[in-house]
């Protein structure tokens, strides 16, 4: 019996060994942490149970039968963050630079299966060199198969991404199915194409972080929804946003304790608003007051920065925040916000994580480049995602809400459940400038009559009490109680239900 289990304690140190030391010293060297301590750091401290250590790889061709290493590149199994079920997957660059083979696929679609079988999230520590060449066709079939699965999980379980080193070729588009990608600065890149084959297609010089580096994906691409600085720091922030989420779209989101008072009254929001209607402000000062603690997990902070998304918890429960934002283009609706919010709501909505919404758009960014990129699609994917959500959805109106940008923005038309404006609220079709110069037009030339034009536009249109009397708007609020009034909004909600007609599914303007 004893050499039976020496045999497996033997083998299991081979396992753990990857690649070899040597090749573990050189992930070390540049500055990344293997497959199995990332696991160790994103886990609760020996929650990991382990599946298929001992699975070996089955090509025989190039010589690949004398090289059959445990774990044939990938770590699986299941474990806890913070006491909650998960099921991860890590690649182990240090054997066959984490390259896919039909066995490691296989691996990873076990695990799919099993989470999606038991509704827990997925989680993918991607690390990888792209498909194993020496196998062909059988690691491209491997590639589909875990594609078909991300698709069949979209909606049912979270999905987070964690590209943890070089992702690129087909491997790509397994983490942009999933619900959310992270990056580590510096040591991570996507791409479709390297840099090798862009030079000898288009003669185009570019390395692999200007390509598809963590810079790049996070602040024009949109493809990543954050980067980090090491590894680190990446696996401790999905910790943090995994405590935000359900573990499927069949449960709700954890509740925290929580040591703030709801009913917190917040005497600076009342001059939050400059006296000056162009004067600009910043809506995640408002987030934060509204927040329990003040906590806020922002989701895509360094792309189209116009609008803001991200989680915060009211009375410890899970709420998906929208809010334009006034310091960057004056908060108006453009095609990058446009996709960025809408895909926000949709995965808030296919988890049943309530929406909070903040208001101070100016309208839609006008210009050829807006209307050549197909403005018109990207923001009615906005509209879209609002008006089919039926989570619960609670509005504040800051300052302005100006033309169809106030349809977008979860309107009470959009079936809005709870729609409050502050005083400060302007709700019209347009500023009153613009308005009075086509309302007016034969007044132009006569300066004083079209002050005194404008100053009655502002008089009737710049308040929300137009929009409240036709009940547009179901309250007046003041600033200094919006916390308490939105927390007692959601706190109304949690046993709303609502449904859309019965359908495959939409047909959302991509």
């Amino acid at each position: 019996m004893k050499d039976i289990l020496g045999q497996l304690e033997s083998r299991r140190a081979e396992a753990r060994l990857g690649g070899g030391q040597r090749r573990i010293d050189a992930q070390h060297a540049r500055g990344k942490l293997t497959a199995r301590e990332r696991i160790d750091l994103l886990l609760d401290e020996g929650s990991f149970e382990e599946f298929d250590m001992f699975v070996r790889h089955r090509s025989t061709d190039f010589g690949m039968e004398d090289d059959r290493p445990y774990g044939d590149g990938v770590v699986t199994g299941w474990g806890t963050i913070n006491g909650r079920l998960v099921y991860v997957f890590s690649q182990d660059f240090t054997v066959f630079g984490g390259s896919l083979s039909e066995t490691h696929a296989r691996k990873i679609c076990k695990i799919m299966d099993m989470a999606m079988q038991n509704g827990a999230p997925v989680i993918g520590l991607n690390d990888s060199g792209g498909a194993r060449i020496q196998e062909g066709v059988a690691s491209l079939a491997g590639y589909a198969d875990v594609f078909q699965r991300n698709i069949m999980a979209s909606g049912v379980i979270p999905q987070i991404s964690v590209i943890m080193g070089p992702c690129a070729g087909g491997a790509v588009y397994s983490p942009a199915m999933t619900d959310f990608i992270f990056m580590v600065k510096d040591t991570s890149y996507m791409f479709v194409t390297g840099p090798d084959v862009v030079k000898t297609v288009t003669n185009e010089v570019v390395t692999a972080e200007q390509l598809g580096g963590a810079s790049t994906h996070t602040k024009k691409s949109s493809v990543a929804d954050g980067a980090f600085e090491n590894d680190v720091e990446a696996l401790s922030e999905i910790r943090r946003l995994f405590d935000y989420l359900p573990l499927s779209n069949r449960e709700k989101a954890p509740v925290r304790p929580f040591f703030d008072d709801p009913n917190r009254i917040e005497l600076s929001l009342d001059t939050l608003i400059p006296d000056n209607p162009n004067q600009p402000y910043d809506m995640k000062e408002l987030i934060h007051k509204i927040a329990d603690e003040g906590d806020f997990y922002e989701i895509q902070r360094d792309f189209a920065g116009n609008i803001v998304t991200g989680f915060i918890r009211i009375e410890g429960q899970t709420v998906g925040v929208v809010a334009n934002q006034p310091l960057v283009l004056a908060g108006v609706l453009d095609i990058d916000s446009s996709r960025k919010a809408a895909r926000f709501v949709r995965f808030c909505d296919a988890f049943e994580i309530p929406i909070l919404t903040l208001v101070d758009v100016p309208g839609f960014l006008p210009g050829t480049t807006q209307e050549y990129g197909g403005v018109i699609k990207h923001g009615a994917k906005l509209l879209f995602a609002y008006g089919e959500a039926t989570v619960p959805k609670v509005t504040v109106i800051t300052r302005k809400a100006y033309g169809g940008a106030y349809d977008v923005m979860a309107s009470k038309h959009l079936r809005g459940d709870f729609n409050y404006a502050w005083p400060t609220a302007e709700i019209a079709v347009m500023g009153a400038k613009g308005a009075v110069e086509i309302l007016y037009r034969s007044e132009l030339g006569e300066a004083d009559r079209i002050a005194a034009r404008t100053k009655d536009y502002e008089d009737r249109f710049a308040n929300p009490f137009v929009a409240a009397e036709k009940g547009f708007i179901d309250e007046v609020i003041q600033p200094r109680t919006t916390r308490k009034r939105v927390a007692r909004a959601f706190a109304s909600l949690r046993t709303k239900k609502l449904s859309n007609p019965w359908k495959k599914h939409d047909n959302i303007p991509l």
